[in-house]
């Protein structure tokens, strides 16, 4: 089969093409033919190696994926031959053909195609974990959602807004400003704004915002400054950095939560994943959810897609079609 795989860590240059092994299909797991890839920042991560990688090289990428079952292993149950499938969390999906454990695999309806499962999913999950479990996002809650215009904060802005929550969100340009207003964000500052200022500043009755998603690292202490006293911080990611060091005291004085938040921690059992994937399949068929893909590559062209991603010009997920 074909796959897009690398031998080294590196730039984007090191992503070959080519051809390697086919799985085999073992007891309890299922082969599926991809028709739609998600690239994520973990792929890159990956790529140069700030991630473990397990095994020896050449490695291959990704972690979701959406397509149809071509063979059944002994021991499945729920799964046949032609079954429409996707899944979040199962490694090597940067190839024709993934094994996935059954335990993994999440049921797709004929109403959401290859393209919006790939979209949505892992970005997706994170959003609703985020709003549903590490902070239980209410209506008229006011929230600021960092890289609002990335993937994960276009999805989060969908559902705060489907939660009856107000969004202001935080970006680097204009245009991504805009594509963040289209997602249904109220207000978008710029970080070459004051931006912690005018979030306060916002809501004069009340100032601050009730729930600060914090993905970028650098910025969290702007962001727990920019949080209403007895707000929440929701610390889930760093692409911008590591955070620096919070003081418990400050969070003492001021009544405010700092909390992390991981999607393998709710990701636990095949319950769980097709039940909240199908929590993001309901708001996609009520169009309260949209997959934004902002471009799709072929596999070939891998080394372009993440090139993309790294120059931080893309809006929306990025998909990678074999």
């Amino acid at each position: 089969m074909h796959a897009l795989y690398f031998s080294e860590f590196g730039g984007p240059e090191v992503l070959q093409y080519g051809t390697v092994p086919r799985p085999e299909v073992l007891p309890g797991t299922v082969l599926l033919r991809t028709r739609a890839i998600g690239l994520n920042y973990a792929d890159v991560y990956r790529r140069r190696g700030n991630y473990h990688l397990v095994g020896q090289p050449p490695y291959l990428l990704g972690y979701e994926a959406a397509g149809e079952v071509v063979a059944v292993g002994p021991g499945v149950t729920g799964a046949h031959m032609g079954q429409r499938a996707a899944f979040a969390d199962v490694p090597h999906a940067n190839a024709e053909f993934v094994r996935v454990p059954q335990e993994h695999l999440i049921p797709l309806p004929n109403d959401v195609s290859f393209e919006q499962a790939a979209a949505v999913l892992l970005q997706g999950l994170t959003a609703q974990y985020l709003t549903a479990d590490s902070y239980r996002l209410q209506p008229n809650d006011l929230a600021v959602v960092h890289a609002v215009a990335g993937g994960v904060g276009l999805m989060l802005t969908q559902l705060i807004r489907a939660k009856g929550g107000r969004v202001i969100g935080l970006t680097s340009s204009e245009a991504k400003r805009q594509e963040a207003l289209r997602a249904g964000a109220e207000a978008v500052f710029l970080y070459t704004e004051s931006w912690e200022q005018l979030v306060l500043e916002y809501r004069p009755e009340r100032p601050g915002a009730d729930v600060v998603y914090e993905s970028v690292g650098s910025t969290l202490p702007q962001s727990l400054a920019a949080t209403r006293v007895g707000g929440t911080v929701v610390f889930f990611g760093m692409a911008g950095g590591d955070p620096a060091p919070v003081d418990p005291r400050y969070l003492m004085d001021t009544s405010k939560t700092l909390t992390g938040g991981d999607l393998w921690s709710y990701l636990t059992s095949r319950e769980e994943r097709t039940a909240r994937a199908n929590v993001l399949f309901d708001l996609i068929r009520n169009g309260q959810l949209t997959a934004s893909i902002g471009a799709a590559f072929p596999l070939a062209d891998g080394a372009a897609a993440h090139r993309l991603l790294e120059s931080r010009k893309s809006t929306g997920k990025i998909l990678l079609l074999p």
